[in-house]
């Protein structure tokens, strides 16, 4: 069942991903480099969770202690107020295994 961060950026279509991100530009930039409704995705990976200082983070995403990689930015994606509880991301998230691949595989490749 735990599949790691490797094997999902390997599993994943970054084009194919490029389309599930639709849905996120509606809060994140879609160069990734800007603050918007959300924080910059730009350099997201091994990027601790809340740590932008140009952003005004939940107080639960400061204090979650997450690293992003592949595997927490899937956990979170897949259920954003499970993984980090009361975290202000007002989505439901991506319950498709492979849309997160996708999505993961593309912020990987587009948001170095």
């Amino acid at each position: 069942m735990g599949t790691s961060g490797a094997a999902l950026a390997q599993q994943g279509d970054a084009k194919r991903g490029q389309k599930v991100f639709e849905n996120c530009r509606a809060c994140h930039a879609a160069d990734g480099a800007a603050n918007e409704v959300g924080p910059s995705l730009r350099g997201i990976i091994g990027r601790k969770a809340g740590e932008r200082d140009d952003f005004r983070y939940s107080p639960a995403m400061k204090r979650s202690g997450i690293t992003w990689t592949p595997q927490t930015l899937d956990a979170f994606i897949a259920d954003p107020q499970k993984a980090v509880p009361a975290n202000r991301m007002p989505y439901d998230g991506v319950p498709n295994a492979r849309d997160r691949a996708d999505l993961i595989a593309y912020l990987l490749q587009a948001f170095k």
